[in-house]
């Protein structure tokens, strides 16, 4: 900064994709890093060993205070800790916890949030994957002022970033992840040089997303083709996607389309044909080709591959139930 002085920040943040921020922060020179508060560790799917996540490796590698509360509003000592640093700003980057009024208020300037959507649209916890859902063409990051309703601050700074119809939410983190560093110091200079004046939002345009639950990873072949290629995409990597066959799950990561001039005489969630380029199966409005899936016990392969070994053939279901079209 122009007088010499650095800007003080606690970063709030949990799962990789908020890393790049983080690191940036503390790799510049315009700002110190006092603390990490982020998440406690939880045990691994496989042996259920608890290991430290990225974002704390990077802390503790950097020699930065690293704190873990369970639940950070019925921490007082942890708050108290907070307020020792003397915090020029608090950024939260998918922290995983609503912070009370006595938190926001600790830094001198403001607590600023990074939200994965162009508010006022997708407030909420599952921005990236409400965005795939939808079949935007667009959507991207915003920084705003957090404030105790739910992603409802004033607007600092946005970015814009274009969606093809085969971005994936893998891809789509990483493009944001990317992104997000610039966004973040760009920020807390304006507004710590009063250069930026966040803007309200138009709280008549929210739009909210809503937590995925078990059923809606189940692919259903009755909807229309667009629709299932949006499914597939908008939650490869996380809460895949999956249909049943012989009573094993096969998640499914990659779709496309294919001709379906020959689906006519098929039914919804019917096999059209199977080739080296997938699975072709018939849906509400034409047909999707299944390109690549992970069956059950089994590691990532081309569904051609699947299918040699399970035997899938023309004319079998798979997602549907060939007596429930009858």
């Amino acid at each position: 900064m122009k007088d010499g002085s650095k800007i003080k920040v606690v970063f709030f943040g949990s799962p990789d994709i908020a890393v790049p921020s983080f690191e940036r922060l503390i790799n510049s020179g315009e700002f110190e890093v006092k603390a990490l508060v982020t998440q406690p560790p939880k045990p691994s799917k496989r042996g259920r060993k608890i290991t430290d996540s990225n974002i704390k490796k990077t802390a503790l590698e950097a020699g930065i205070d690293v704190l873990e509360p369970f639940r950070l509003s019925k921490e007082p000592e942890i708050i108290e800790k907070l307020k020792s640093y003397k915090a020029d700003f608090f950024v939260t980057f998918a922290f995983g916890q609503i912070l009370s009024q006595e938190v926001l208020d600790i830094p001198k300037f403001h607590t600023v949030n990074l939200h994965a959507s162009l508010l006022p649209k997708y407030r909420g916890a599952n921005p990236i994957c409400a965005a795939l859902l939808s079949g935007d063409k667009e959507t991207g990051i915003t920084t705003m002022i957090t404030v105790l309703e739910l992603d409802a601050g004033d607007i600092c700074l946005t970015e814009k970033i274009t969606l093809d119809f085969d971005t994936d939410f893998i891809k789509l983190s990483d493009e944001i992840s990317k992104k997000s560093p610039d966004l973040i110091v760009k920020t807390l200079k304006g507004l710590y040089d009063g250069s930026i004046k966040p803007c309200a939002q138009i709280a008549s345009d929210a739009t909210f997303t809503k937590k995925t639950k078990k059923e809606d990873k189940e692919l259903c072949f009755i909807n229309p083709k667009a629709d299932v290629h949006n499914k597939v995409r908008a939650m490869c990597g996380v809460n895949t996607c999956h249909f049943v066959y012989n009573d094993k799950i096969v998640k499914v990561l990659k779709t496309g389309f294919c001709d379906d001039s020959a689906c006519d005489n098929f039914g919804c969630g019917e096999v059209i044909c199977v080739s080296k380029d997938g699975i072709s199966v018939k849906c509400e409005d034409g047909a999707i080709l299944i390109k690549n899936v992970k069956p059950e016990g089994k590691g990532e392969m081309p569904a051609y591959a699947w299918s040699l070994g399970s035997k899938i053939k023309t004319g079998d279901f798979i997602g549907i139930k060939k007596e429930d079209m009858e």
